[in-house]
């Protein structure tokens, strides 16, 4: 609310978002801020009915869209790890008297 008692338009709650976010050295706008926000309260663990009511929307069949990002994000960290039978090669290890007494 704005001091005289009514709402701010939105243009000028976009002007303070992107004052604040020079500030901070930020390049995020609403959009941005809209869907990142729900991602990390669902990473959070908050349940998914409640980030629906949050973001305003009727059906939950409309936030169910975060939960299949999620998992999509999901697969692509999975995607990068190696197989674990997949042998790693390692640097021969010097033994620990020689280490010290090259010193």
């Amino acid at each position: 609310m704005a001091s005289q008692g009514r709402l701010d338009a939105p243009k000028a709650k976009g002007e303070r978002l992107r004052a604040v976010q020079r500030g901070m050295g930020l390049r995020a706008g609403p959009p941005v801020i809209r869907h990142a926000t729900p991602m990390h309260l669902l990473q959070s663990g908050v349940d998914l009915s409640v980030i629906a009511l949050w973001l305003g929307h009727e059906n939950i069949q409309t936030t169910h869209g975060y939960l299949a990002a999620d998992l999509e994000l999901k697969k692509q960290a999975l995607a990068c790890l190696k197989h674990p039978r997949v042998r790693q090669t390692r640097v021969a290890a010097v033994p620990i008297l020689t280490f010290l007494e090259s010193l």
